[in-house]
Order: C-alpha cells, then structure tokens, then sequence
C-alpha cells in the first residue's frame, strides 16, 4: 500500500470522504483549507485522510475512511499513524481529532494510536447537520475530541 498527497490537478475520493462526514458542504470546505493524502493498492484509491491546521502548531485530523471493502485490515491505523508523521512535519506538536459520540470504533482505534480524551462538544451534530445521523443503532449528538502531543 502506498500512501501519498493527493496531486492538486487530482479530484478528492468524494465518495470516500462522505462515509466519514455525511456533508458534501463541509467536506468541500475542509478540502480548501486542508492537505489530502490517499492510501492507493495497484492504483485504487482505498483509504483517505485530511489534515487541517486549525492553531499554531496545531493539526487536525477531520476526515479519515477506508473503503467498505477494505476495512478490519489495519488500514485506518496505518492512515492515522501516516497523519501524525505528516503532523510532525508540518511543525506541528498537537495533533486533533473528533469523532461522533457512537463511533466506538474510531474511539478505539484513535486511543491503539496514542490519542487521549480532551472533552466534548456537545450537541455538535446538531448544530452543523440537517439530517439526523444515526451510527451503531445510537443517534449522533455531541463530538468526542482527542488529541495527541506529537
């Protein structure tokens, strides 16, 4: 597998980022301000991430997905720990993080990768979505934040 920036003349995997974060408005968004980096297999784009610098010597990590097709393979991890070396990179000594109240997996993996709870955001979900989004049978309300010093 290999991981790389996206080109600037390259279009984002949408579609992938969307299994992350439902809103094509604030994927676009992000996309604008933040860096891209794609995890491709014989040419096929199947994992992806965004860092976003958000504070002086700050980063966050406001998307990652991995392919339906893909995930449970150690993909994720990979992505994050790849997030935090590009973090490191940027000049960064904070990497960030959130995730939806009910995403118990993310949770996990984001604590395997050395993340630790900072707080939350509550009501987060519905303040910045229209719809309601409902993971693991458990509806999505407030934003658990992690981060990590780096």
């Amino acid at each position: 597998m290999l991981i790389r920036k996206l080109n600037a003349k390259e279009q984002p995997p949408l579609q992938l980022l969307l299994l992350a974060d439902p809103s094509p408005s604030l994927v676009e968004a992000y996309l604008k301000r933040g860096q891209c980096f794609v995890a491709e297999v014989e040419n096929c784009i199947i994992g992806v991430y965004v860092l976003l610098q958000t504070r002086p010597e700050t980063v966050e990590l406001v998307n990652i997905a991995v392919d339906e097709n893909q995930q449970s393979k150690g993909i994720g991890k990979q992505l994050v720990y790849h997030a935090i070396e590009n973090a490191r990179l940027l000049g960064a000594k904070t990497i960030e993080v959130g995730t939806g109240n009910s995403s118990v997996g993310q949770l996990a993996l984001y604590q395997k990768c050395g993340f630790r709870i900072i707080g939350i955001d509550r009501d987060f979900f519905i303040r910045h979505y229209s719809e309601e989004i409902v993971e693991n049978g458990i509806k999505v309300v407030d934003m658990i934040r992690l981060s990590q010093d780096i």
